[in-house]
């Protein structure tokens, strides 16, 4: 099943690992880069690692470090390579093409977990299409507060909306999952399940959350509706009733497009 949420906690602040893991998020992913202070990167990297080289292998928990075009970046990843600590997914800060996901697997080898790139400027928008089809990749993140301050434009839906269909387009073309940039509004319920509800209109496949809190309402936007359930259980009814021939439902040709659409949304659905 796809990644619905992931909640970030800061890699400066250990004691609340377990309580983050305990959320209700698909993924849990801890933050190296943008929520620990420059003069705590070191104790931040040591603590985080010792913690995930003692979690199971199964652990739903990944690891976000400092970008490979800092030094903080190239020590986190020296680190890891060596730490022995195995995380759900590495998520890579402002990679700007498809090469840094390269020197990643070059430096970790058979090690390499699942990567999740995060584009996040104007130049990664235009590699969107290589980066998202790289080796390794698993998914990417959208990181809107960034690429915001890039374009010199807020955060609200119109001057996203490019860069939102844009990798879109580029995650489904390489079949990979796409994460929304965090409702920075922790307060505000309305915004973050009417705004989650838009992404997933828009293709993407989950959204990365700063709260606890924000948890269960992104899980809930994406899971299908009973109606969107009993209606995929039909078309795929159709069509299997129609054994290989033509099929109509409610007076609509029933083609491929439709029976990928009906099999997706009953792959998201809950077990019953």
């Amino acid at each position: 099943m796809s990644i619905r949420s992931l909640l970030f906690v800061p890699g400066a602040r250990p004691e609340r690992f377990d309580k983050a893991m305990a959320a209700g998020a698909d993924r849990v992913c801890i933050d190296l880069e943008d929520a620990v202070p420059p003069d705590q990167k070191a104790a931040a990297r040591a603590a985080t690692l010792t913690w995930l080289a003692a979690q199971p292998a199964e652990a739903p928990v990944g690891l976000r470090i400092n970008g490979l075009t800092t030094l903080d970046g190239l020590r986190d990843l020296v680190a890891l390579a060596d730490s022995g600590a195995r995380p759900a997914l590495l998520m890579l800060p402002k990679a700007g093409h498809a090469e840094e996901l390269r020197i990643v697997r070059t430096i970790l080898g058979d090690q390499t977990p699942p990567l999740w790139p995060i584009v996040e400027s104007a130049g990664a928008l235009k590699a969107a299409w290589d980066i998202a089809a790289a080796p390794g990749v698993e998914g990417v993140l959208f990181g809107g507060a960034d690429y915001s301050a890039d374009l010199g434009v807020t955060l609200e839906w119109e001057p996203l909306f490019l860069a939102r269909s844009t990798l879109a387009a580029a995650c489904a073309n390489a079949g990979v999952e796409l994460l929304d940039v965090p409702h920075i509004d922790v307060k505000d319920e309305a915004g973050l399940e009417s705004g989650t509800h838009r992404i997933k209109a828009m293709g993407f496949t989950g959204r990365a959350c700063i709260h606890p809190s924000q948890v269960a309402t992104v899980n809930q936007a994406f899971l299908p509706t009973e109606t969107e359930i009993a209606q995929a259980r039909r078309v795929l009814e159709a069509f299997e009733a129609a054994a290989g021939a033509a099929a109509l439902l409610d007076g609509k040709l029933i083609e491929a497009p439709v029976i990928r659409s009906a099999q997706r949304v009953l792959a998201r659905a809950p077990l019953a």
